[in-house]
């Protein structure tokens, strides 16, 4: 069974170019295409209609239409491609800085429509486990720093090697069915609290 396009919202105040944008996703197989022709409460209307992803054409934007436009890019985390008529390099960078996947000036053709689509999906994909990996990469440092903290708490209370500290760590995390990180946090918050308790007193 092929498997089911994304659903797209388009947000688009004038009704032909809107019309050029579903006619050229509908040759393109979507049958999932919502138009938005109202961009004014257009965050309550994507939590309504919650697309797979949405494409924005502004035809001549301002200032403030952009900024809008970059700050609901950011909020709802799914691709977007936007389309502009004209644009500086001040505003491309705004868009690319505001999770923007797609931002084409001066493209708006039926046929180009689909490959958009696509490229921005993609970039919105590649950037998303982007983002995964350096949160996961950050994980790891924090509960590096935080098992070598216990490490050096057991070692320095109860005179134990660096080896030894660790296979107790690991040890009583397997008793307890934890993580040694969270063993290791438990331990460190303790220690933490009777040093506040010891000042107190």
């Amino acid at each position: 069974m092929p498997q089911r396009l994304p659903s797209v919202l388009v947000v688009d105040e004038n009704t032909v170019r809107a019309a050029i944008i579903e006619a050229g996703l509908r040759e393109a197989g979507h049958d999932r295409v919502t138009v938005v022709a109202d961009v004014t409460g257009v965050a309550g209307k994507i939590a309504a209609i919650s697309p797979d992803v949405i494409v924005i054409d502004l035809e001549n934007p301002n200032r403030d239409m952009l900024e809008s436009m970059f700050q609901l890019s950011r909020a709802v985390k799914r691709p977007i491609a936007m389309f502009v008529d004209s644009s500086d390099t001040d505003s491309m960078e705004q868009a690319i800085d505001a999770g923007v996947s797609a931002y084409v000036v001066d493209g708006l053709r039926r046929e180009r429509v689909k490959p958009i689509l696509d490229m921005a999906i993609s970039r919105f994909n590649a950037y998303a486990r982007l983002e995964r990996e350096l949160e996961d990469a950050r994980r790891a440092l924090q509960s590096r720093k935080v098992v070598d903290q216990a490490k050096a708490l057991l070692m320095r209370t109860r005179a134990m090697s660096e080896d030894e500290a660790y296979a107790l760590l690991r040890k009583t995390a397997m008793n307890q069915n934890r993580k040694i990180s969270d063993v290791a946090q438990s331990l460190v918050l303790a220690a933490d609290l009777l040093r506040e308790g010891d000042r107190d007193d």
